[in-house]
């Protein structure tokens, strides 16, 4: 990844840039995941060099396993996810893959709640795997 990198929302009113490389880039299989983005996996950046720019997003808050708080952030006019924000005090974003505008570098070397994965999806040899959320 040659930084910076752009990304926005489906209506455009909301856009981001990335000024460092991504910490790591993950596929979750949870069932949430599943059911929200109409596929098998969904696929993030977890990144500490992020900037809005452009309209606000709204959140979206539901509640983990664990018990904590999640927010998605998502665009008003479009309903776009673009990305959460991560446990509090660990400064990431995880951005959705698919809204960076050049998505041809990206490649998940991670798979969360792979117990939930489609049992069709064949994940690369090497990669991490974790059965639930890591800790």
């Amino acid at each position: 990844m040659k930084p910076p990198q752009t990304g926005g929302c489906l209506c455009g009113k909301i856009r981001y840039e990335i000024s460092d490389a991504p910490r790591l880039v993950y596929t979750c299989h949870c069932t949430e995941c599943q059911h929200l983005t109409s596929s098998a996996f969904s696929i993030a950046l977890a990144i500490a060099g992020f900037r809005l720019t452009g309209d606000e997003p709204q959140p979206l808050e539901s509640i983990a396993d664990s018990g904590r708080v999640k927010i998605r952030w998502v665009c008003p006019e479009c309903g776009c996810w673009l990305f959460s924000t991560g446990k509090p005090g660990d400064g990431l974003y995880r951005v959705r893959g698919g809204t960076l505008d050049d998505t041809s570098w990206l490649r998940p070397t991670m798979h969360f709640w792979t117990r939930s994965k489609q049992p069709w999806i064949t994940l690369p040899g090497g990669d991490q795997t974790f059965e639930t959320q890591p800790g």
